[in-house]
């Protein structure tokens, strides 16, 4: 998913972008409203700051309307409530008051895209490659026809990375998505589970390891496995995995700044 990001308070758009690539979203940053207007590249989503340098914020907003329904965030210290009522109802789908923290505003951008993207499941098994097939409604799974069994977090882990076959997903985004909202244990039982399911996927698909961020299921028909020797958790997160470029490896929890 791509992310226009306009702020132009220099600490928490680095941030925000550093915590959103955490996240595997795509960022494109600007610091003026007049730069925001120009960007002519597609995105997905905006978080856009009320106090810029050169307009204000909620003529930005009400611009973007304008164009088209693409879903705006606000983000912004006016914590008026006369601010955020007026962002509402000129267009903005959510309002986020600063200081805020960079798992708020993912959460937000969620149940923002919910509501743009109303989920609709598949009636039947859908394929993956040529030897791979997820029945989400009865929850089973086959490879080259036979039955797989998995257990339900291992099925939970496969249904959630076949929901975008190829898109990076975060360490964080799979851990609040299969094992708890609120996560904030460890991550290493999540290797565990990788690494169970490419033995039981027998190479039907790839389930590549991207270092520093995560995991991504590579579905075609010429995928081959990785060899996997390693016996700790910790290698199986190493083994076979690619370094993401322009993916900062520190992790940011909040962004607090006002403008």
């Amino acid at each position: 998913m791509r992310v226009l990001l306009v702020e132009d308070d220099e600490p928490v758009a680095e941030s925000l972008r550093r915590g959103l690539l955490r996240y595997g979203f795509e960022v494109e940053w600007v610091t003026t409203g007049t730069a925001g207007l120009a960007v002519t590249a597609p995105y997905d989503l905006v978080l856009l700051d009320l106090g810029l340098p050169d307009t204000d914020g909620l003529d930005v907003c009400r611009a973007l309307r304008r164009r088209g329904d693409v879903p705006i965030i606000v983000i912004s210290a006016r914590s008026d409530e006369t601010d955020r009522v007026v962002g509402l109802e000129i267009g903005a789908d959510d309002y986020v008051s600063k200081p805020f923290g960079v798992r708020e505003v993912i959460a937000r951008i969620r149940a923002v895209m919910r509501r743009a993207r109303p989920e609709t499941r598949p009636s039947g098994p859908q394929r993956y490659g040529a030897r791979l097939s997820v029945d989400r409604k009865a929850a089973r799974v086959r490879v080259d026809g036979a039955e797989v069994a998995l257990t339900p977090k291992e099925y939970d882990l496969l249904a959630f990375l076949t929901e975008e076959p190829g898109a990076l997903m975060s360490r964080e985004q799979i851990m609040e998505a299969v094992w708890d909202a609120n996560w904030f244990g460890p991550t290493k039982t999540l290797d565990v589970h990788v690494a169970a399911l490419r033995r039981k996927l027998a190479g039907a698909v790839v389930i590549e390891a991207v270092r520093g961020v995560g995991f991504r299921l590579i579905a075609g028909p010429d995928v081959t496995e990785p060899a996997e020797t390693p016996d700790t958790a910790e290698a199986v997160d190493t083994a076979g995995a690619v370094d993401a470029p322009g993916v900062a490896a520190a992790d940011s929890t909040d962004a607090a700044g006002r403008s």
